[in-house]
């Protein structure tokens, strides 16, 4: 029986305190004899497993390709009622995406435990990329449009299923797998596109999210941080250049933006955990900007008073405390305006923190262990700095427990380097199936 009390640790992942608790030293146990088949079943599987990475990686699935996302979709639906789960094509219209794939095991046993898995079917390569196709480069590494992050995830979900399935180990546990089409672009608004996480994290005890996280298979996200974007809009009062700083004419636009992003950085950067970046600025005379394509442009002379501004930036925090304290430092920030000039800062809807909970530490401690019964390394806390924000965030708050980076390993997420490590997959198919059957054994009430 699970009873795990969701309350924040006030410790960092880095402090000797925090490592304590998930990397004291365990007894390697031996593997049961469903276990020992578990892993006979991954090994034999795992070219099954290197060509489902193939063909998935090998159909364009960028957020706005709404067809390509829907292929991949097809073919985890495929895959997923192959294994004997109900599966559902969940439509992304209302918030302007594809959808997500919703995939259903029920067990008989009303205490068994009930778990979320988290994959994601998107990317962030475009329908006209020219980075298209898997290749395979060596023994052990392939590359590809989202091989780690994270069509090799979705990959380690369905081949963890299908083991656990053929070896009829799936009895006391009910699974949702929930694959969504909108992480690497979230459909708006998030009360829509994030809805079929929310509700699965209502419904289940725990929530795994097979993203590659920091890209160490020897971490886990045990916590994320949430992501907020923001807009900060100035005004000042336009005039012959000559004129500034004078009291009927003040500072400008420009000046003020300067101030206030230089409060930000002086009052906030010392704040463990959270960052703030303006990742765009335009300013002058009049300005213009393209929210869709977030790109914009400036008039403005040298010998003229900057009118406007704008800058569009994040902030990412580890907890809801965090977050809602550096709002309010931001917006005290802006009260002290320079002579003519006023300023708004605006917060968008974002991804919430997956904070650091005792029941995260205990999921992750129960990781650990079995990848030391494989004989692998242990598994301790990822750096949340490491790693950006994710689905299960959504999740995190709704369950006892939640963990993720439990994906393919790789670098270059992102980018048209990405590669994948292939010597996790298995490591990795096997240390989820197991986690899984031993989860299955405690009932929960």
């Amino acid at each position: 029986m699970f009873k795990i009390i969701n309350t924040p640790i006030l410790l960092f992942l880095a402090t000797s305190l925090s490592l304590l608790l998930v990397t004291v030293a365990h007894a390697k146990t031996p593997l049961d004899i469903n276990e020992q088949k578990i892993v006979k079943q991954v090994k034999l599987a795992l070219p099954q497993s290197l060509k489902d990475i193939e063909q998935a990686v090998n159909i364009n699935s960028g957020s706005m390709n709404f067809e390509g996302v829907k292929q991949v979709g097809l073919l985890a639906k495929q895959q997923l009622s192959e294994i004997g789960f109900e599966v559902q094509w969940l439509d992304g219209s209302a918030f302007n995406r594809a959808g997500h794939i919703l995939a259903t095991h029920k067990s008989n046993n009303p205490n068994a435990v009930k778990i979320l898995m988290i994959g994601h079917l998107d990317t962030v390569f475009a329908k006209d990329d020219n980075f298209q196709y898997y290749k395979r480069l060596s023994k052990i590494h392939a590359a590809g449009p989202g091989i780690a992050d994270m069509k090799g995830g979705n990959t380690i979900i369905i081949a963890a299923m299908r083991a656990l399935t053929k070896l009829n180990l799936l009895d006391n546990v009910s699974i949702k797998v929930l694959l969504t089409g909108d992480e690497e672009s979230s459909g708006r608004p998030l009360s829509l596109s994030k809805k079929a996480i929310v509700d699965g994290a209502i419904w289940a005890d725990i929530a795994l999210g097979f993203e590659n996280g920091d890209n160490n298979i020897n971490t886990g996200m045990a916590a994320r941080r949430g992501y907020t974007g923001w807009t900060l809009n100035v005004e000042g009062k336009p005039a012959h250049s000559s004129q500034i700083f004078n009291d009927e004419v003040g500072y400008g636009a420009i000046y003020e933006t300067a101030r206030i992003l230089e409060a930000f950085r002086a009052q906030l950067e010392q704040e463990e955990n959270l960052t703030f970046n303006p990742g765009m600025i335009i300013g002058g005379t009049s300005i213009d900007f393209d929210l869709d394509k977030s790109a914009g442009s400036a008039f403005g002379k040298s010998n003229v008073i900057a009118q406007k501004a704008k800058v569009k930036g994040d902030l990412r925090a580890l907890s809801n405390k965090q977050l809602k304290s550096a709002k309010q430092t931001m917006q005290n920030i802006l009260k002290n305006n320079l002579n003519h000039t006023q300023a708004e800062l605006i917060f968008e809807a974002g991804y919430p923190p997956m904070a650091l909970t005792s029941g995260n530490l205990a999921l992750l401690e129960q990781y650990s262990q079995v990848s030391q019964d494989l004989g692998y390394n242990a598994v301790i806390p990822a750096n949340p700095r490491k790693a950006g924000a994710a689905d299960i965030s959504f999740a995190a708050e709704h369950v006892d427990m939640s963990l993720d980076g439990l994906g393919l390993m790789g670098t270059g997420a992102h980018t048209k380097n990405e590669i994948a490590d292939l010597t996790t997959l298995n490591k990795n198919i096997e240390k989820a199936a197991i986690l899984i059957y031993r989860l299955s054994k405690k009932s929960h009430k």
